[in-house]
């Protein structure tokens, strides 16, 4: 038998989409810098998820998040000079949440994990909208390949953007290590009311961390 604990708010793409709105940045940037922590040290031990996604993220009564659904996970081989796992399946992939190496050739490294969780910082900051909307897989494959990145959402403040396009670069993408550490570089203390809908939000409440300045 397995214990684990119990995640109050459930999956994050729905909780997000019932509390559309409801919180800061602060709060959100507070989500994503859990799940990069959680990343981080799933890269660190030589496992990448290969299905990260806001559904696939739990939260708790404080708005804690937790990467959960291990099911695609796989060991990487401790060899330096190629940390990369092949699948040898030909296996669903989570299209518009997987880097573009990764569905052309197969081969997932802590790269493509990193492109993955631009994708969630893109839901998270979007409540929980669909990635690329009502595109077709084969329209989101196209279009990545020529280019196309997702546009910020609503209020996300520019420095988040850039980071999610840090995350989305085909070569040189943003390490874990990196992304944990910049996610909430460019989110000042007064980022609650850089969104107009958020401004009677007057306080970060629950989410266990206090931003860097």
């Amino acid at each position: 038998m397995i214990v684990t604990e119990f995640m109050e708010n459930g999956a994050l793409d729905s909780f997000l989409r019932l509390n559309d709105g409801q919180f800061t940045v602060i709060q959100l940037v507070g989500m994503l810098r859990g799940i990069a922590a959680g990343m981080k040290y799933l890269s660190d031990m030589n496992y990448v998820h290969r299905d990260l996604a806001a559904r696939n993220i739990l939260v708790n009564s404080n708005l804690v998040c937790k990467v959960s659904d291990f099911g695609l996970s796989r060991f990487l081989e401790d060899d330096p000079n190629d940390p990369t796992y092949t699948s040898s399946l030909g296996g669903k992939i989570p299209i518009r949440w997987t880097a573009p190496e990764a569905i052309a050739y197969r081969k997932f490294t802590s790269a493509s994990d990193v492109w993955s969780y631009g994708i969630v910082m893109w839901e998270v900051m979007s409540y929980g909208e669909r990635p690329y909307w009502d595109m077709s897989n084969q329209d989101v494959i196209n279009a990545v390949e020529q280019d196309y990145r997702l546009p910020p959402p609503m209020d996300c403040p520019t420095a988040l953007h850039q980071l999610m396009l840090d995350c989305w670069l085909i070569r040189n993408a943003a390490s874990l290590k990196v992304v944990t550490q910049h996610t909430v570089r460019g989110v000042p203390a007064s980022a609650g009311p850089l969104c107009p809908r958020l401004q009677h939000l007057h306080h970060c409440g629950g989410t266990g961390w206090t931003p860097s300045r």
